[in-house]
């Protein structure tokens, strides 16, 4: 058990450090490193962890804890926690009080620039991992593909199409 705590505050430690543009950005390293590195849990079980962190309320990165928890227990849930939002903290209250001082630099608009490509790509890899995952059977390849074209094309509330893919998913349609 130490060795497996060890490995999960290295893996939150190193994840903590590269979480440019959002906790989402960090998923598909958590998700290598968890299961197909460690083989921790399984696609599935990963999958359904974090739709339960992105359906409870709260910050984005509920599933740190979550995935801490079914690993280790207790200890993992505070290890994971802990490596996770420790480093990125301290470094974020040091490097935003750098950041301001250089407000009217110009390197700084190019460095932000530089910065949103990097997120938007780590966001959609994020995506993809997670809808691979959850996609098994041609229903939920159909309830993803519909999902995205809506919440793409239109203003319509994420609720309302999540409401629409569990109604889906109760009914048993598609479900051998």
């Amino acid at each position: 058990m130490t060795a497996t705590l060890i490995a999960l505050a290295v893996i939150f430690t190193q994840l903590s450090l590269v979480a440019f543009g959002g906790g989402n950005s960090i998923l598909p390293e958590m998700h290598r490193q968890i299961v197909d590195v460690h083989h921790w849990m399984t696609a599935q079980e990963f999958s359904a962890l974090f739709a339960l962190a992105q359906a409870a309320p709260g910050p984005n990165l509920m599933v740190v804890p979550l995935v801490g928890w079914h690993i280790a227990g207790w200890g993992g849930l505070l290890v994971t926690s802990l490596a996770k939002f420790g480093p990125s903290s301290v470094i974020t209250y040091f490097v935003v009080s750098l950041w301001n001082r250089f407000k009217d630099k110009p390197w700084r608009r190019i460095v932000q620039a530089g910065l949103v490509p990097m997120t938007a790509g780590l966001v959609a890899a994020s995506a993809v991992i997670i809808t691979v995952a959850s996609v098994q059977g041609w229903v939920l390849g159909a309830i993803a593909a519909v999902s995205t074209v809506v919440l793409t094309r239109s203003r319509i509330h994420p609720l309302y199409v999540l409401g629409f893919g569990a109604l889906v998913g109760l009914s048993g349609f598609g479900q051998v």
